[in-house]
């Protein structure tokens, strides 16, 4: 008797507590500062699966195994339809690249440095995620070096060290925290610029660290990247690894680089400089081929650009050879924006921010690159930012109609809900925002690969005569077309069928 009536309590307590939960206010009750809630039926009833990491990332794998065995057409047709790895381009032309494709192959041979600049928040913070995508284009192309520095370091590299003192102040568009900012948008390519009033000396050395790609770790072609504003600015670059030591000057005022070429390569160098000028950068190159900048700006939404001179930025980018620019912004965004004015004021601002690159950089590529899945706590969980979805498809549309190339992180890790399970798995930290060191080279790699394959499709289309390319294409084209028509025919005449038999 004991035992029914204990069967009987639990049975009135389940059932109450299921009446609770029907009844209970979704929005919760509020008394005082303190807002009480209770889980729906349904989080009671329905356990919610665990996304698992590893089938995710081998849904890829076996995509870039197809790549070898099935290197056609329809592979690429599909891809580009579907995969979440893929570049969403305007118009849904595949030739999106191709110019960007053919300058990197020529590079080398010319003797060019082509510049890929790649801009973004604290996601790509001390080189992150930018290092797989260098070494995947100097592997390709050619070139080396880490590329473009500040000449004072603002924040550590884990591809290179450095060190600089002497007479210069700072001044940034970016970091709220500076003392003075430029009156006149004197910033350069880096939103940063440091004015040198006497003299400073630094230098740059090469990580020692095995992870670091080799092609890094050499440099043999320096550049600096300044303003001279009075008399004469004169620089040194020296190396004790091969006992170079070269002094160059130069009068004239405006935007101007100083370019040094080393007898052979080196892991180190020191420099010192002298004048009146604002120092913008040092490009660390080795030889012709691709350099791949990383310009991390913690805490922006890629809106400082309007910010930086016109004049002095187009001087600057055309002493770089610019060649693509990606932006990688949103994430800082997205605890704040909501479907409506919010999303399309940040969308609006974006435009300004393009329509100012493009005219001081008018030959150069544009990839967005767009924010990761992130979490917050909603009702006691750990759940994505309920407008996520619509975030990044904003974004999505935005690029598309302002002729910009876009890739989504957010979908590349999987989608809505899926930082919860990185961070469980230790591919991102526990603020649910970045990625851990093993979870950025993982996203990194999946940036090279969606590199990869457009290069290989653009391969491709070079060995097929351009008609009958056009003809495969546009008649598969035609074809999923059909098919999509015929699905949805048919869902529609079985809509139908249903209302039917409900009538009845």
């Amino acid at each position: 008797m004991k035992s029914i009536k204990v069967l009987l309590f639990t049975a009135i307590t389940i059932a109450l507590l299921a009446l609770l939960s029907i009844f209970y206010p979704a929005e919760g009750i509020t008394v005082g500062n303190i807002t009480l809630r209770f889980p729906s039926l349904m989080k009671i009833l329905v356990k919610e699966e665990p996304i698992d990491i590893e089938a995710l990332l081998q849904q890829e794998e076996q995509g870039r195994q197809l790549l070898s065995m099935r290197d056609s057409v329809d592979y690429y047709r599909a891809y580009l339809d579907s995969s979440d790895l893929r570049f969403s381009l305007p118009n849904n032309d595949p030739t999106y690249f191709d110019d960007l494709f053919e300058q990197l192959e020529k590079a080398k041979g010319e003797g060019r440095t082509v510049r890929i600049l790649h801009y973004g928040d604290s996601q790509i913070e001390m080189d992150r995620m930018t290092p797989q995508l260098r070494a995947y284009m100097q592997q390709t192309f050619g070139g080396g070096g880490p590329g473009l520095l500040c000449i004072r370091p603002v924040v550590g590299s884990q591809t290179i060290t450095q060190y600089c003192s002497g007479s210069l102040s700072h001044q940034s568009s970016f970091i709220l925290d500076e003392e003075t900012h430029s009156a006149n948008g004197n910033y350069g390519p880096m939103a940063h610029c440091w004015s040198l009033s006497g003299g400073a000396n630094g230098g740059v050395n090469a990580s020692k660290d095995g992870k670091v790609d080799d092609r890094c770790k050499q440099f043999s072609t320096i550049t600096l990247l300044f303003n001279n504003r009075n008399g004469v600015m004169n620089a040194t670059i020296s190396s004790k690894e091969i006992d170079f030591r070269e002094a160059q000057s130069y009068a004239e005022s405006g935007v101007h680089t100083l370019r040094w070429t080393l007898p052979q390569s080196v892991s180190s160098i020191h420099y010192s400089l002298q004048g009146q000028g604002d120092i913008y950068g040092i490009m660390v190159d080795d030889g012709p081929g691709v350099a791949v900048d990383n310009i991390a700006m913690r805490g922006c939404s890629g809106q400082q650009f309007s910010l930086i001179n016109a004049d002095q930025l187009e001087a600057a980018y055309a002493e770089m050879d610019v060649a693509l620019i990606i932006l990688q912004f949103g994430g800082n965004s997205v605890p704040y924006l909501r479907p409506g004015k919010s999303l399309n004021s940040y969308c609006n601002s974006l435009t300004q921010q393009i329509k100012h690159l493009r005219k001081v950089c008018p030959t150069a590529k544009f990839l967005f690159v767009g924010p990761s899945d992130m979490s917050t706590t909603i009702d006691g969980e750990i759940r994505s930012y309920p407008s996520m979805p619509i975030i990044v498809d904003s974004l999505r549309e935005w690029a598309l109609r302002n002729d910009i190339a876009y890739w989504s992180i957010y979908d590349a890790m999987g989608g809505y809900n899926t930082m919860k399970a990185w961070v469980d798995n230790g591919l991102a930290n526990t603020d649910y925002i970045h990625f851990s060191t093993k979870g950025v080279k993982i996203m990194g790699d999946r940036f090279v690969e969606a590199f990869h394959r457009m290069y290989a499709f653009y391969q491709l289309r070079r060995r097929i005569p351009s008609t009958q390319f056009d003809s495969i294409w546009n008649k598969q084209y035609h074809f999923d077309s059909i098919l999509l028509m015929q699905d949805s025919l048919q869902r529609t005449l079985a809509q139908e069928q249903e209302k039917k038999v409900n009538n009845d």
